[in-house]
């Protein structure tokens, strides 16, 4: 007797349904509606179990909308994975950006159990909200899920959304949790759902990052014994291959590919064993048409998300337009100055930095509608003032200027800011500071001028400094800030204070007081 399971994957769909990157109407091959016409496709023809991995409910202006306005409503993400029939979704590490009131009433409403082992109460050590693991009976095929999350969470989160909870290595909980399952539970296929990534190439062992344990899926798969099948996310990248024997899927983000891993089944009088399991990744083409039925479940919601964005906050006097992303990054840009003149303003604070998240965003035009502000900012990040030295700011000068490189006289972007995936927002644009980086000198030398209220800065001295808080808390390879004086915690969405800025104000001249440049 032989029988097939497909297992599908997503991971990272932050919070994408339609098919719609919300900074246009244009239809995109992304989203939940587009995936769930693929499940169906393969629920018409076979044995499925579909998983979600993670980051789930936040990254889109939808859940923001939804979180910051209107929470007494049934959560539209949940809304659509009850219908398309999820059988689990793990814990990402955004799950947590919202406060742990909203993620209760996230596990309320979700018809499926959420897991993993690695979020555990403070003081018991049980896990928390969820479950560590499930089994699931398909077919007569007895299959476990082990649930677990990346245990760098406290690197980024706010201290009051993660009150209570503790996040253990997942590498050596998942030891103990698979031995457990094994012996206690013996299913007959064991997947392992790791919101998490690679460290190092899967082939060469060869380090892809810096070793800090966000990512140990590589040492899984060196370590883990009793393993069929190892589900990754986190990195945003595209991966199905098969390593040591253990099938290895991740399915991008926003809902781009679904992950899918069949399990090719035999029965004999010793009962099922998996004679295969193949890993691959179904993308999403022209073909793909978002499921109607899917659309329809939220349809207000996303109506009243859509006129939410296109509601007038202001005027722009000047240019704040991005043309070029590389060029907003070698000299002061109106654009970034304005972002940290928001920052310095909340704050009340001279010194300030900030990022160009990505390569897509657009800039303001004339008229400015929160549309334009979600789609420039677009991460829910909250401010800290911390205090640090001169010497720390020099040094996170140097170690933005790490973002550039040299080839054939012409200044261009470091591979590691770009692979495995872009880290664009990693390299840190200041005001309040007069500064130059030059780029043709050696790592760690970069920092040619650096000058403050027109005189060299003091390197011994304390400086407050804003900033977001996830660069606060040193992540993006920013050491010099981990464990410095948090001065001031600001827990207001820097979206809701650009629109606040701009509505205050009604008009926002674009300025740019050329303090800093790039240079060969």
């Amino acid at each position: 007797m032989q029988t097939a399971i497909h297992v599908l994957v997503t991971s990272d769909i932050h919070g994408y349904i339609y098919p719609t990157t919300y900074r246009d109407h244009t239809d995109q091959g992304l989203g939940l509606a587009k995936i769930s016409t693929l499940v169906n496709k393969k629920r018409a023809c076979g044995n499925v179990l579909l998983l979600d991995n993670g980051d789930l409910i936040q990254g889109s202006p939808l859940t923001y909308y939804h979180a910051k306005y209107k929470q007494e409503e049934p959560n539209p993400i949940i809304k659509v994975a009850n219908h398309m029939g999820y059988q689990s979704s793990v814990f990402g590490n955004h799950e947590f950006n919202y406060g742990q009131e909203y993620l209760k009433n996230v596990v309320e409403q979700a018809d499926f159990p959420w897991l993993s082992a690695t979020v555990v109460d403070e003081s018991t050590g049980r896990p928390a909200f969820g479950n560590p693991y499930i089994v699931k009976g398909i077919d007569g095929v007895k299959v476990a899920v082990l649930g677990l999350t990346t245990q760098f969470i406290p690197n980024w989160e706010e201290t009051r959304n993660i009150q209570g909870l503790a996040f253990p290595d997942a590498l050596e909980t998942a030891k103990k949790w698979v031995a457990f399952i094994r012996e206690t539970e013996e299913p007959d296929v064991l997947i392992v759902s790791y919101h998490g990534g690679f460290e190092r190439d899967l082939r060469t062992g060869e380090p892809t990052e810096r070793l800090t344990g966000e990512n140990e899926g590589y040492q899984m798969l060196q370590e883990f014994e009793g393993v069929d099948v190892l589900i990754t996310g986190h990195q945003h990248r595209t991966i199905a291959e098969t390593v040591n024997n253990i099938a290895v899927v991740q399915p991008s983000n926003n809902g781009q590919v679904l992950g899918e891993v069949t399990l090719s089944l035999e029965k004999s009088d010793a009962g099922w064993q998996l004679k295969q399991a193949a890993p691959a990744v179904i993308e999403i083409d022209e073909q793909i048409k978002a499921d109607q039925k899917v659309l329809d479940l939220i349809a207000d919601f996303e109506e009243a998300t859509q006129e939410w964005l296109d509601s007038p906050i202001g005027k722009i006097e000047g240019s704040m337009t991005i043309d070029d992303p590389m060029q907003t990054r070698l000299q002061d840009n109106p654009l970034i100055e304005f972002i940290n003149k928001v920052q310095m303003d909340a704050a009340g604070v001279d010194i300030a930095n900030t990022a160009l998240f990505n390569n897509d965003s657009p800039g303001f035009g004339e008229n400015v509608t929160m549309r334009d502000i979600v789609s420039n900012y677009i991460y829910p990040n909250t401010l800290n003032v911390i205090r640090i030295s001169g010497q720390d700011i020099k040094d996170a000068l140097e170690q933005s200027a790490k973002y550039f490189q040299v080839v054939d006289g012409e200044i261009t972007v470091n591979p590691a800011f770009i692979e495995p995936k872009p880290q664009h927002y990693n390299y840190d644009m200041w005001e309040g500071i007069d500064y130059q980086l030059k780029v043709s000198n050696p790592v760690g030398e970069r920092v040619v001028k650096l000058d403050y209220q027109g005189k060299p800065i003091d390197l011994d001295k304390q400086y407050d400094v804003v900033m977001n808080n996830y660069r606060a808390g040193g992540a993006g390879d920013f050491d010099m800030y981990q464990g410095k004086p948090l001065i001031k915690d600001i827990p207001v969405d820097m979206t809701e204070l650009i629109a606040d800025y701009i509505l205050k104000r009604k008009t926002i001249k674009a300025s740019c007081d050329h303090n800093w440049k790039v240079t060969i």
